[in-house]
C-alpha cells in the first residue's frame, strides 16, 4: 500500500516545522509532541558555534548566549499587513531556540491589548500550538522569528481589535559562523584562529598519551616565544626562547641559568690568531678584543692551555704567565706554533 499524502505531509511538518522525528501519525503525536530530534542542516557561516552553551533547560532570565524573553517580559509582535488579516505576527527577531534543544523552549502564545507586554500573561488569551479543537492551531518558525495561525480558522472566539500577539521563549545569541569562533573552557580561550589563556601568568598545557608526539604539519616554521632578558621565564626545567636582548636563541636546563644556543652565523664568525714563539716573548697581540675571555682557547703546540694559570687576557694583548703551576713566567720556546680562536658566542 502507497504511503498517502497525510503521512508524507506530516513528515515534512515535524522535521521542517519542528525539528523532530516523526514516530506516530498526526492523530496519535502530533508535532509538539514529538519527543526525538531531527535537526535540519545549517549553512557554515549561520552556525550556532556555541549551541554546547546552551542549557537543556530555558533559564529564567538571560545568561550566557541565551536572551530569554520571559512571561513578564514577552516580545510584542507586529502583525504582517501582507497576509491575510491576523494570521502572521513578527517578532523582528531571529534564531529563537526551538524545542529540539529542550521542550521548555516552546513558546508561549498570547493575544492582549497593545503594548501591555507586562500584562499580556496574567491578563490577555493563552493560545495553544495544537489549537483549541476548532482547527485553529498556530506555527512559529524559530529561524525567521514568525507566528502563523495555520490552521483553517482563528483562534475561537478571540477578537484581535486593539491587540497583539506576544511571544514568551528564548533566543540564541552567541556567536555565528565558523570562522568566528570565540568560546571557553575552564581557563582557556578560543577565539578565531587563536589560543589563549584567560588567566594572568598561567600555564598552558598540551599533553600527548604514552608515546604521542606534537606533529606540526606545515611548511613554514615555528615560532618560538621571545622576550627580553628581563623577560625571562624561571623556576621551569627545559625552557627555549628567543632573547631580543642578546638577538639569540637561548636555552635553561633548570630555569634560572640561560645558556645561549650557538648558531650558523655564530659559527662562522669564529677566527684565530697565529704566532709563532722566539723562548723570549710572553705578550702576542691578538686582532680582535674578546668581549669575554672565557670565548677564546689557546693552543701551544696543539696543547690546550689553562686560563689564569698559563695565561691572561687584558683587552686584545694575550700573556704568557708560567708553567702548570703558574708560578713563573715562562715564554713559548722558539718556533713553537701559538694558536688563539677567537669568536664564540656565550
Amino acid at each position: 500500500m502507497a504511503i498517502t499524502d497525510a503521512k508524507k505531509v506530516d513528515y515534512l511538518w515535524k522535521k521542517l516545522g519542528y525539528g523532530a522525528t516523526k514516530t506516530d501519525t498526526n492523530t496519535a503525536k502530533k508535532a509538539p509532541n514529538e519527543a526525538i530530534a531531527s535537526p535540519l542542516l545549517l549553512r557554515g557561516d549561520n552556525t550556532w558555534n556555541q549551541a554546547s552553551s546552551i542549557p537543556g533547560t530555558m533559564p529564567g532570565s538571560s545568561s550566557g548566549v541565551v536572551t530569554v524573553y520571559p512571561t513578564s517580559a514577552p516580545n510584542e509582535t507586529t502583525n504582517d499587513g501582507t497576509a491575510a488579516a491576523n494570521r502572521t505576527w513578527k517578532t523582528g527577531l531571529t534564531d529563537w531556540i526551538p524545542p529540539e534543544i529542550g521542550s521548555t523552549y516552546i513558546v508561549k502564545v498570547y493575544i492582549h491589548t497593545a503594548s501591555d507586554a507586562g500584562n499580556a500573561a496574567a491578563s490577555g488569551d493563552q493560545v495553544f500550538a495544537t489549537g483549541s479543537g476548532n482547527d485553529d492551531e498556530w506555527f512559529f518558525d524559530y529561524q525567521s522569528g514568525v507566528l502563523h495561525f495555520i490552521g483553517a480558522n482563528l483562534p475561537d472566539g478571540i477578537s484581535f481589535t486593539g491587540k497583539s500577539v506576544y511571544i514568551s521563549g528564548a533566543r540564541y545569541t552567541g556567536q555565528k559562523g565558523l570562522q568566528n569562533l570565540s568560546t571557553s573552557s575552564g581557563n582557556t580561550e578560543f577565539t578565531a584562529n587563536n589560543i589563549g589563556n584567560t588567566v594572568t601568568n598561567a600555564d598552558m598545557t598540551f599533553t600527548t598519551q604514552g608515546t604521542g608526539l606534537f606533529d606540526f604539519n606545515t611548511t613554514t616554521g615555528l615560532v618560538v616565544p621571545t622576550g627580553t632578558t628581563l623577560e625571562r621565564p624561571s623556576a621551569q626545567e627545559g625552557i627555549i626562547r628567543f632573547n631580543t636582548t642578546t638577538g639569540k636563541y637561548e636555552v635553561s636546563l633548570d630555569g634560572s641559568t640561560y645558556t645561549a644556543l650557538r648558531t650558523e652565523a655564530a659559527a662562522s664568525s669564529i677566527t684565530k690568531d697565529v704566532f709563532t714563539g722566539d723562548g723570549s716573548s710572553t705578550q702576542f697581540t691578538m686582532t680582535v678584543t674578546p668581549t669575554n675571555a672565557k670565548n677564546i682557547i689557546v693552543y701551544v703546540d696543539g696543547v690546550m692551555q689553562e686560563p689564569t694559570t698559563n695565561y691572561t687576557i687584558a683587552t686584545n694583548v694575550l700573556a704568557f704567565t708560567g708553567g702548570d703551576d703558574g708560578s713563573t713566567v715562562e715564554a713559548p720556546h722558539s718556533g713553537a706554533r701559538v694558536v688563539v680562536m677567537h669568536g664564540f658566542a656565550d
